[in-house]
């Protein structure tokens, strides 16, 4: 005799506690899978929106005129544009009434702290990602040991074991394994692959400060002299 079990039987004939560490990895899934969509959105935003920067601040515009843009809403205000713009306004406060280096030290301060919370921005989700990929196999193993635990105690208290009667337990037991890999595959996937686009953002907006810091170091050094 031939008895089909499908994957919904075993899940709702598994015991409390499987079905409580099944919900769970369901649900990490689910949320890493929103974090991934969401993670994707923003970095192509911020990567395209990088590009278009560049190609205006190059294009041989004056800064004034760039800024003006920005200072108005015509330009995206995050990634490269927010880091410009910290450090212009803080070369226009320090501008004509100031020691150079202090000045330009100044100015290098807000174009960090405006780099830094850009990658907070940028890699908010990451730590969530890194621990569903990293947690959810133990939690789907620990569910098939105690589901398998379970079963071998059911199995003592008959008189006869078959291949018929052990299988359904164990499968319902090795189902939590499956869901923890299930969660956890796609979260490290995406964590290694956010983590590099992430890191090539970090160091776009590291050169262009640098590149900036130049221009604004030139200004600051001729009196009289505005950034242009």
């Amino acid at each position: 005799m031939t008895t089909n079990i499908s994957f919904l039987q075993l899940v709702l004939q598994a015991g409390t506690l499987v079905q409580i560490i099944l919900g769970l990895l369901v649900f990490a899934s689910i949320l890493s899978w929103a974090v991934i969509l969401q993670k994707r959105s923003l970095l192509d935003r911020t990567q395209k929106a990088a590009i278009q920067f560049e190609n205006r601040f190059w294009s041989g515009g004056t800064l004034s005129d760039l800024y003006e843009s920005l200072r108005r809403g015509r330009e995206a205000d995050e990634g490269l544009a927010q880091i410009f713009r910290a450090g212009y306004e803080e070369f226009i406060r320090q501008s004509g009434h100031a020691n150079p280096d202090d000045a330009l030290a100044a100015v290098q301060r807000q174009m960090r702290v405006a780099h830094a919370r850009e990658l907070e921005r940028l890699e908010g989700g990451l730590s969530l990602l890194a621990t569903v990929g990293s947690t959810s196999p133990y939690v789907g193993l620990f569910g098939t040991v105690w589901g398998i635990m379970t079963a071998f105690i059911a199995i003592g208290n008959v008189k006869q074991a078959t291949l018929a009667s052990v299988a359904p337990g164990i499968a319902e037991a090795l189902i939590a394994t499956a869901m923890g890999l299930f969660a956890a595959i796609p979260a490290v996937i995406a964590y290694n692959f956010f983590t590099a686009r992430v890191e090539r953002l970090e160091n776009r907006f590291g050169t262009f400060a640098e590149e900036l810091t130049g221009i604004l170091d030139r200004g600051l050094r001729t009196s009289g002299t505005r950034a242009s």
